[in-house]
C-alpha cells in the first residue's frame, strides 16, 4: 500500500513538472486516454530534469549533477525504485512498457553532448544529437501508446522519429538567439549567424517539411487512444512552423516566435472536430 502511495506521489510530481513547464504539451497530454496520461507525463519530467541539469543550472557542477542523475536513473529501473520521485516515476513507466535500453541510453547521451559540444559540424552529428534529445521521447512515448505491442512500435517507429526530428528541428529555430547567446550552441551546420540569410533558413525549413510529411502519415496509424493528442501537438508545432516560416532570418535572432494561446485554443477545437468527424 504504501509502495502504491509513493508511486502515486512520484507521479503526481511528474504532472506538476509537465503543468508548469510547457501548457501545450500538457494540454495535449489531456487530449490522450485517461490511461495514457500518467505515463506520458512520467516520461516528461525524466527528460525536463535532465533538460534542466543542462540549460539552466548554471551555478552548478552540471557534470556532476549530470553523472548522478545519469547513475540514479539505471540503479532506479534496475531496481523499480528511487528516492527521486521524479526517476521513481520513469523507473515504473520504463519497466512497465518494456522500454528498450538504448532509448535511455540515447537520451542521455545527447544531454552529455550538450555540456560538452557547442557546434555540429556535420548533418551526422546533427542526426546523432536529434535521435537522442527528440526522436527517443517520441519513441518512449510509441512504446506507451502501442502498450508494449513489439510488431506495433516497429511499424510505426520510423513516422515517430521523423515527428520527433521536425519538432526538435523547429525548437531550435525557434531557439536560436537563446541557444547562440544564452548558451553559445549552434546546432545547425554552416549556419552563420553573421549571415543568417532567407537560403540557408529554406533549406532547414524544407528538411522539416520532409519529416512533417514523413511523420504525420504514423499519426493516423496510431491508437484511437492517442492519436488526438498527439495530432493536436502536431498542429501546433506545424502552426509554429508556418509563423517561423513568415518570419524573416534577421528577425528570429531577435527573439522568440510565438503561438498564442487563444490561437492555440483554436487549433485543440477544429483538431477535436476533425477527430470526431472522422478525418484524423
Amino acid at each position: 500500500m504504501m509502495h502504491d502511495l509513493y508511486a502515486s506521489a512520484s507521479a503526481a510530481c511528474s504532472r506538476e513538472i509537465a503543468r508548469h513547464y510547457s501548457t501545450s504539451f500538457f494540454s495535449a497530454i489531456n487530449l490522450l486516454d485517461q490511461s495514457l496520461r500518467g505515463p506520458v507525463c512520467n516520461v516528461y519530467g525524466f527528460v525536463r530534469v535532465a533538460d534542466e541539469i543542462v540549460d539552466t543550472f548554471h551555478e552548478q557542477d552540471k557534470k556532476a549533477l549530470l553523472d548522478r542523475f545519469t547513475a540514479d536513473t539505471w540503479e532506479a529501473i534496475a531496481v523499480g525504485f528511487s528516492t527521486n520521485p521524479i526517476l521513481h516515476a520513469y523507473a515504473q513507466v520504463a519497466r512497465q512498457y518494456a522500454f528498450p535500453e538504448d532509448l535511455t541510453q540515447a537520451f542521455l547521451r545527447s544531454m552529455a553532448l550538450d555540456l560538452e559540444k557547442k557546434d555540429y559540424e556535420t548533418v551526422a552529428e546533427l542526426d546523432e544529437y536529434i535521435y537522442g534529445s527528440a526522436e527517443v521521447v517520441g519513441l518512449m512515448c510509441l512504446c506507451i501508446f502501442v502498450a508494449g505491442d513489439r510488431k506495433k512500435y516497429e511499424a510505426l517507429k520510423p513516422a515517430a522519429r521523423r515527428l520527433g526530428a521536425a519538432f526538435q528541428k523547429i525548437n531550435f529555430l525557434r531557439d536560436l538567439k537563446a541557444d547562440y547567446e544564452g548558451l553559445e550552441r549552434s546546432y545547425f551546420p554552416d549556419l552563420d549567424f553573421r549571415n543568417f540569410d532567407r537560403s540557408a533558413k529554406a533549406k532547414i525549413e524544407a528538411d522539416i517539411a520532409e519529416d512533417f510529411k514523413a511523420g504525420v502519415k504514423g499519426i493516423r496509424r496510431l491508437p484511437d487512444t492517442a492519436r488526438l493528442g498527439v495530432y493536436i501537438a502536431y498542429r501546433y508545432y506545424l502552426a509554429l512552423f508556418r509563423k517561423i516560416r513568415d518570419t524573416p532570418p534577421e528577425a528570429l535572432l531577435l527573439g522568440r516566435i510565438r503561438v498564442p494561446d487563444s490561437e492555440k485554443l483554436l487549433i485543440a477545437t477544429r483538431a477535436r472536430w476533425r477527430w470526431l468527424l472522422g478525418k484524423v
